[in-house]
């Protein structure tokens, strides 16, 4: 029997802050990747500013691209397809990635496979290990808070969602408030393990579905440092950072609970940005005990946006016949199918 050839996919992914290529074999062994982020950039806005974030993507794709492929030891030559990010995402970070994509696949003839952001963060937990279905996934990131149920590979059932903030958008509102610097998610986490919870603030969307809602908490905790202020009362930062933790992640939790039980899901896996955030991993290891359940979460560098993951789900993306013509285009609220 013949076999099976290695698989070697490149990846692009720009949709939002990071410049990041890498090639990824067979869908699970990571060869190279390569991130330039733009943090330092937008640190001095608070936050991301497209147009800044589109102009640095032009600059540093081609660099990125080549520090990668000499990374790996390899020429497109040996690349087999290029899996690119066509959304959702920032329309003008978004764009840079996907020509440069189609530039490539057209100059060397190779496959263009689109990628769905949130399949990426999905399957950047096969890198480090195999998924088993059926499988429930929390997304979790600075622009989706979702729980995906599959059955199979690319087999995406979304059983809820936001219905507003996501909870890394969240995270970083609320730091804000706190005048804590860009990006304020991670420093909000780390600020937390100093203090309380002893502030009250009100769980969001305490109901039966399995959506979440997480602007009326932004809110309570703006409104809350404003009447201190009015006071004339020291806010308590690490208690302050603690009870909004405390609140935030225990509304993850118990929706992540009761899809589990409702599904009789077997096998959890956690993605995004804010599967890097410590006391939810926390949570969500002691629910995977109590319910008796495998979990997978990915390391910290695959957690954040980057290609890797982008390559990883390309393949299997690949494999159920997933194959774009250079009309591809990006769509900033792509939908995950």
């Amino acid at each position: 029997m013949q076999e099976k050839k290695d698989m070697y996919i490149l990846g692009i992914e720009s949709s939002c802050d990071e410049t990041s290529v890498s090639i990824v074999k067979n869908g699970t062994e990571e060869i190279a990747t390569i991130i330039s982020s733009q943090i330092d950039i937008h640190k001095d806005f608070g936050g991301v500013v497209p147009e800044i974030a589109s102009r640095h993507h032009v600059k540093n794709i081609t660099m990125v691209l080549e520090e990668c492929l000499e990374k790996a030891n390899m020429t497109m030559e040996q690349i087999d397809a290029i899996a690119i990010t066509y959304g959702p995402g920032l329309i003008g970070s978004l764009l840079i990635g996907l020509e440069a994509a189609k530039t490539l696949a057209w100059l060397y003839q190779k496959p263009l496979i689109p990628v769905h952001h949130i399949a990426g963060h999905i399957y950047a937990n096969s890198l480090v290990r195999p998924l088993k279905f059926p499988l429930l996934a929390l997304v979790v990131s600075g622009g989706h808070t979702e729980l995906i149920e599959m059955t199979d590979h690319y087999k995406f059932q979304k059983l809820g969602g936001t219905l507003d903030d996501a909870i890394g958008e969240c995270y970083d509102k609320v730091a804000r408030v706190m005048n804590l610097e860009y990006p304020g998610g991670p420093k909000l986490d780390k600020l937390s393990k100093e203090g309380n919870p002893t502030y009250k603030l009100p769980i969001p969307l305490h109901d039966d579905s399995y959506n979440f809602s997480f602007s009326g908490l932004k809110s309570a905790v703006i409104n809350l440092a404003h009447n201190e202020q009015q006071r004339g009362e020291e806010l308590r930062q690490a208690d302050l950072a603690a009870s909004f933790q405390k609140v935030a992640v225990e509304s993850v939790v118990s929706k992540t609970k009761k899809a589990i039980e409702d599904k009789n899901i077997k096998y959890l896996i956690v993605a995004g940005g804010v599967a890097a955030n410590q006391i939810l991993r926390g949570e969500i290891e002691k629910l995977a005990e109590e319910e008796n359940i495998e979990m997978s979460v990915p390391p910290m560098k695959y957690c954040t946006d980057n290609a890797a993951m982008i390559a990883a789900a390309g393949y299997y993306a690949y494999q159920d016949g997933r194959v774009a013509d250079l009309t591809l285009n990006s769509t900033s609220s792509a939908v995950l199918e």
